[in-house]
């Protein structure tokens, strides 16, 4: 168990080189196999197609060892003082406050909170690095062994950034803990290799992002109007590809797509951390995009609107707020 746990604490030693730059937060996550196949989940009508989505609540209440594991990486992570996400805890959370919500009322008509689709969604536990834990023990004759998959996922991107699977020894007596300690000790070496050499991309580079300009529709404003800034007369969407270049991290981005009511971009790298009013700030993906919102605000006098979609994307809608 120490050395599935240390591997984590050796990652967040890498994290510490960012210096006062957002600490990116990690979470433990059993895969969709893991609990799909053992009946953790849960089936829903999506617009007429039946979809089946994991149920953490319910593999965390009914399978021990994997609960194990989440509460030692917890503990290990905590006493060096970068503690783990709790996945557990944040369904804890997210379960109260749904049951606040539907409990409050206004004391005037009595009303309920309203509550839209978007504010639904958005109440999901988020990490910035999650940590997809699959494995399964299989039979040998009298003994076990176990096969593991492991994989480290950018939350911002979605983007698989190390990996790790094999399968252990057999053993008629270790637990099912130990069996994954000893199938996961040959990999870890390569693993945190490529986790530490993603951590340094992003902080030599920039996170990479994902930014989508759209329009409203009744705001009577096209990305190819002209306006002029300081002197310079260009279709809107041209200045704002101009602001990209001047304020992402080595004028990193890729414009992939764009008309008249939209711009796609996409691989867009941001500074970790900005100075903002005279101190050093962390930057995510909202505050890069307020700062483009400002921008056309001050030398357009376009308003707009940011919409965070997830971690790593944002939207602004410009024409109204």
């Amino acid at each position: 168990m120490k050395t599935l746990v240390n591997f984590i604490f050796i990652i967040a030693l890498a994290l510490n080189s960012f210096g006062q730059a957002k600490k990116p937060t990690i979470m433990v996550v059993p895969s969709d196999r893991l609990c799909i196949s053992k009946g953790f989940s849960q089936t829903f009508d999506n617009q007429g197609t039946q979809e089946t989505l994991p149920d953490y609540k319910k593999a965390l209440q009914n399978d021990g060892d994997l609960r194990l594991v989440i509460s030692k990486m917890s503990g290990m992570m905590a006493d060096r003082g970068f503690p783990l996400k709790d996945l557990e805890q944040e369904l804890k959370n997210l379960a109260q406050e749904a049951a606040e919500s539907n409990m409050m009322t206004s004391s005037s008509s009595g009303s309920a909170i309203s509550e839209s689709p978007i504010d639904i969604l958005k109440r999901t536990a988020k990490a910035d690095i999650i940590m997809d834990l699959d494995f399964e023990i299989k039979r040998q004759g009298p003994n076990k062994y176990i096969v593991f998959t492991l994989n480290g996922l950018d939350a911002y991107t979605s983007k698989n950034v190390a990996s790790a699977s094999g399968a252990g020894q057999p053993s008629s007596a270790a637990t099912p803990e130990i069996l994954l300690e000893e199938a996961v000790l040959s990999y870890m070496d390569e693993f945190n290799g490529r986790l530490m050499t993603h951590f340094q991309d992003m902080f030599t580079n920039g996170r990479e992002v994902k930014v989508m300009i759209k329009t409203f529709a009744n705001a009577g404003i096209s990305l190819e109007d002209d306006y002029d800034i300081s002197g310079n007369t260009d279709m809107l969407s041209m200045h704002i590809e101009d602001w990209m270049a001047n304020n992402t991290q080595g004028g990193r981005f890729n414009l992939s797509d764009g008309t008249a009511n939209f711009m796609r971009f996409e691989q867009v790298r941001i500074a970790t951390e900005i100075e903002r009013n005279g101190k050093m700030r962390a930057q995510d993906t909202r505050m890069f995009v307020n700062e483009l919102s400002k921008y056309l605000r001050t030398n357009c006098q376009i308003e707009s609107k940011v919409y965070l979609r997830g971690l790593g994307e944002a939207w602004l809608i410009v024409g109204e707020k």
